[in-house]
């Protein structure tokens, strides 16, 4: 669970809103749900076409940790990845460390 919350942290971690705000103790499931918003929300913001799918070049972008991994993500090498995927990611290397 900390290494999927560490994981998610830094995925947001370049968020301007983040490294201003002094962090409040919440439960483990609210911060968590938390941070699956600010991931949700930093996606949206990067998918400037709306279109649910995330190139490389939005993802440098907008979500540099998520460009760094890319290649990984994409499994089906299609040039874009999904929030769902994201997500898949995130979870299988909490999972592995």
């Amino acid at each position: 669970m900390k290494k999927l919350i560490a994981i998610l942290a830094l995925c947001i971690a370049s968020t301007a809103a983040m490294a201003q705000t002094a962090p409040q103790p919440m439960a483990g499931s609210q911060r968590m749900e938390r941070m699956e918003q600010q991931l949700q929300e930093r996606f949206a913001a990067a998918n400037t076409t709306h279109d649910g799918k995330l190139t490389l070049a939005q993802a440098q972008a907008g979500m540099p940790r998520i460009a760094q991994y890319f290649e990984q993500i994409d499994t089906q090498k299609q040039g874009y990845v999904t929030l769902a995927q994201i997500e898949q990611f995130v979870a299988q290397r909490a999972g592995s460390h």
